[in-house]
C-alpha cells in the first residue's frame, strides 16, 4: 500500500522526531523503516512504514490486510503525521516572522508527529508533567510493558497501549512501584475510568468547538490547560491549540529574542497574537529550535 505526501513534508525530520528515545515502545526504528503494531476490529497488524521518495510505503508483516484494514491504517498514518493540513499558509506567515523565518527554513517539511488515540495522548501529557523527558518515556515503558498487550513477530515484541477498563482498575500499589507519584496513579487511573465509562471519547470531542472540546477535557481531574491543550494538539491537530504555560515554549523565545529572563504568560500571549489560528504549528518549531 501506498500513501500520497504533501509537497511540504519531510520524512528524516520525522523519523528523527520518532527516535528520539530508546525507551519508546510503541514503535521500532529500523534503518529508516517505522515498525508498528495496532489493533485493527478483532487483530492486530504489524506494519512497517518506508520512504519512497512521493509517498510512504507500508507493508503489513504479520498478515494479509483487507481493504477494510488497510484504510485504517492508512487513516491513522494520515493522522499520525499530520499529512492532510495544508502547511502553504503557516509557512507564508512563518517566513515573515523575526523567530520563525529561519526555524521553517531550516526544518522544512517538519510536521506535528502526533497521537491519533485521545486516551493516549492524555496519559502519556500527564506521564510528562513536571518530569524530564527521559524519565517519562522510562514510566510509559514501564506503565505499558506491565498493562499493554504483547505481540511477537519474527523475534521481535509489539506492544499496544493499555486499555481504558485496564487502567480504570489500577491502584496505587500497581503504579507506585513503577515510581508513579501519587499524583500521577491518580489522575491516570480518572482518564482511565473517563473513557472506559464513556464519558469521554475522541467520536464525542470531535464534534465539538475547539473551547468545548477543551472544556470537557479539563473536567477530568489531573487535566488543565496545558495538558487538555497538548491533547487537542496532538490528537485534533487544531491549529490553535496553544500550550500557553509550557517551559519549553517560553525558553525557547527568550533564546531567540535573546532576552535575560524568561518572557512572562502575557508576553508570549502577546506575541503569538501574530500566529492566530496557527498557534499550534508556531510552538512546533519553537519547540525545535530548542
Amino acid at each position: 500500500m501506498e500513501i500520497a505526501l504533501p509537497e511540504i513534508f519531510s520524512y528524516d525530520l520525522t523519523l528523527s522526531f520518532l527516535k528520539r528515545s530508546p525507551r519508546e515502545i510503541l514503535h521500532r526504528i529500523d534503518g529508516g523503516r517505522i515498525l508498528k503494531a495496532l489493533p485493527v476490529r478483532n487483530q492486530t497488524l504489524v506494519f512497517q512504514i518506508a520512504n519512497n521518495v512521493h509517498t510512504l510505503k507500508v507493508d503489513f508483516l504479520n498478515t494479509k490486510a483487507d481493504p477494510h484494514a488497510e484504510q485504517y491504517v492508512a487513516d491513522y498514518i494520515r493522522e499520525w503525521f499530520d499529512l492532510d493540513t495544508n502547511l502553504k499558509p503557516f509557512y507564508s506567515l512563518a517566513r515573515k516572522d523575526d523567530l520563525l523565518k529561519d526555524l521553517v527554513k531550516k526544518f522544512n517539511g517538519y510536521r506535528i508527529v502526533g497521537q491519533p488515540d485521545l486516551f493516549e495522548s492524555l496519559v502519556w501529557a500527564v506521564l510528562g508533567q513536571q518530569i524530564n523527558l527521559p524519565f517519562a518515556y522510562t514510566l510509559k515503558q514501564r506503565f505499558v510493558e506491565h498493562f499493554g498487550e504483547r505481540l511477537s513477530h519474527n523475534s521481535q515484541d509489539y506492544f499496544l497501549f493499555p486499555q481504558p477498563g485496564t487502567v480504570a482498575k489500577l491502584s496505587d500499589g500497581d503504579l507506585l512501584p513503577l515510581q508513579f507519584s501519587r499524583q500521577k496513579c491518580k489522575y491516570v487511573q480518572l482518564i482511565g475510568e473517563a473513557f472506559a465509562t464513556e464519558k469521554v471519547s475522541k467520536e464525542k470531542l470531535s464534534t465539538l468547538s475547539f473551547d468545548d472540546a477543551k472544556m470537557e477535557l479539563m473536567k477530568i481531574k489531573g487535566v488543565g490547560n496545558w495538558t487538555a491543550n497538548y491533547a487537542l494538539m496532538k490528537t485534533f491537530r487544531y491549529a490553535n491549540a496553544f500550550p500557553l504555560e509550557d517551559a519549553g515554549l517560553h525558553n525557547a523565545i527568550k533564546n531567540l529574542k535573546r532576552m535575560k529572563k524568561k518572557p512572562s504568560v502575557e508576553q508570549v500571549k502577546r506575541h503569538f497574537k501574530k500566529y492566530a489560528g496557527w498557534e499550534a504549528y508556531a510552538t512546533l518549531y519553537l519547540w525545535k529550535s530548542l
